[in-house]
């Protein structure tokens, strides 16, 4: 007879997974720190969950209106499931993420909000360019900030299993918001990943950073513009952000430019990259001779290349991407005014 050849069980489990995706049934996956049953009941779950809010310190009035009829969105699973696998190239997501028209809109509304945004940066040593470049990187400068209940979607995927630990946290995170700034659940809206916002801030990161810059009792990065333009500012601020320095620049290599040379452990002043042949873009003498920075080549050794400030590394905290750090200082840089 012949023998059928043994499943080892990460196969048996994508085979369960699988099976059960055909009959529309949404199966947890087994992956880090998620080791509970698949079959675990959701209401056990939840009750769990209640427990921990609570002796977090979020109150019982909070808990009982954010959990007592939380619900598991479908829809959060299949958007988690189908984020692309494909990477774009570093052109293409310049093209994505800084076009002509967001720059042209950059432009207007860097003019429209010049005194909010003149406050701000005085307050916290950010130039607007900057601040209205990562507002629009984040939400297309508002428009697209996501209406899925952030409690909701952020329980569905911690109970999901996948990355399990981190969205719990975040799901805690956002009880005690719902909490400090006295909001109904249904107030508290964002992506179906639980980014929040016109700046599109996780939970954690507006408990941190989300700046009530008016003084009216919330920190409101849904509806009240100079709170998003402090809450933006501030975030980068607080990470270190160096209000004489840009984020970097595009340069042009010397022949036979040995690449190992770039990488963030190879940082040099301005002034020696200078000496080893690196200029311009346009061919001219490095500005910032004293600003320490290296070299960055998102797309290999044949495509442009950058040096990079240490606003560079702020940006970095605010999105760990090379693509998105330059895109939006390219953005910063043409929208320009100060």
């Amino acid at each position: 007879m012949r023998r059928m050849a043994r499943l080892d069980p990460g196969d048996l489990t994508m085979l369960i997974r699988s099976v059960a995706l055909l009959l529309g049934v949404i199966v947890p996956l087994f992956l880090g720190d998620a080791a509970r049953a698949a079959t675990e009941d959701f209401g056990v779950w939840l009750q769990a969950l209640r427990r921990d809010a609570l002796a977090d310190g979020v109150s019982k009035a909070t808990v009982d209106a954010a959990l007592t009829n939380v619900t598991l969105i479908d829809r959060v699973i299949e958007l988690d499931r189908q984020q692309p696998e494909f990477t774009m190239t570093f052109q293409e997501y310049v093209e994505r993420v800084v076009p002509q028209k967001r720059v042209d809109r950059g432009r207007e509304l860097i003019v429209e909000y010049h005194d909010l945004l003149t406050q701000v940066a005085r307050r916290y040593g950010v130039p607007p360019r900057f601040i209205v470049s990562l507002w629009a990187v984040e939400s297309d400068y508002g428009r697209v900030m996501g209406d899925f209940p952030i409690i909701d979607a952020l329980a569905t995927l911690s109970y999901d299993g996948r990355r399990s630990s981190y969205f719990r946290s975040e799901l805690m995170q956002a009880l005690h918001i719902l909490d400090e700034q006295r909001m109904a659940p249904a107030a508290l809206t964002g992506s179906w990943a639980g980014a929040m916002g016109q700046s599109q801030f996780m939970p954690s990161s507006f408990r941190r950073f989300a700046v009530d810059q008016d003084g009216d009792g919330r920190a409101d990065i849904w509806n009240d513009q100079v709170d998003v333009f402090a809450s933006i500012a501030h975030y980068l601020s607080a990470l270190g952000w160096n209000a004489t320095q840009g984020w970097g620049i595009e340069v042009r290599l010397p022949a036979r430019f040995d690449t190992r040379l770039a990488d963030s452990k190879a940082e040099k002043t301005v002034a020696a990259w200078q000496k080893l042949g690196v200029r311009t873009a346009a061919g001219g003498a490095l500005p910032n001779p004293t600003v320490k920075a290296y070299v960055v080549l998102p797309a290999g050794a044949t495509g442009p290349a950058y040096l990079a400030y240490p606003n560079f590394k702020v940006i970095l905290k605010w999105n760990r991407s090379d693509f998105f750090a330059i895109a939006a200082g390219l953005l910063a840089d043409r929208i320009g005014a100060n």
